[in-house]
């Protein structure tokens, strides 16, 4: 599937061919960290079929629990996340869900590091829903 997508201010924009088979959710306390919620949507894409189109991409190294690291890449003028990806060999990147135009093509298909996963984010069914946003209070 053909998707572009970019970051909130409009700074980097990419596009990119992905599997929509493969689009997964990550439970790990790293990416709720560094998402600052529940968790993150990402959906592989072979470096070869990734383009970056327009701007440059800040990455900063994280090491995993495992001791692997890994080249978070973000917008460095308003700081949204684009993709995670080997820091010296980028043969494929994980892609942030969140900045693909064609987002809600893209259903989860798997979640991984469930032993970390918050429990009320699995089911929000009960809680009340809003439209649009409202003051916070």
């Amino acid at each position: 599937m053909k998707i572009d997508g970019g970051c909130h201010c409009g700074s980097i924009t990419y596009t990119a061919e992905i599997d929509p088979e493969k689009v997964r959710i990550c439970h790990c306390t790293d990416c709720q960290s560094i998402t600052g919620t529940a968790y993150r949507v990402v959906v592989p894409a072979p470096s070869a079929a990734f383009e970056l189109r327009g701007g440059k991409i800040k990455e900063y190294i994280k090491t995993a629990e495992s001791g692997a690291q890994r080249a978070q890449g973000f917008c460095p003028e308003c700081g949204t996340p684009i993709y995670s990806t080997n820091p010296t060999d980028p043969k494929i990147y994980g892609l942030r869900v969140g900045t693909i135009r064609q987002r809600a093509e893209l259903r989860p298909r798997l979640q991984q590091w469930c032993r970390s996963k918050l429990e009320w984010a699995q089911d929000l069914r009960d809680v009340p829903q809003i439209a649009k946003q409202v003051e916070l209070r």
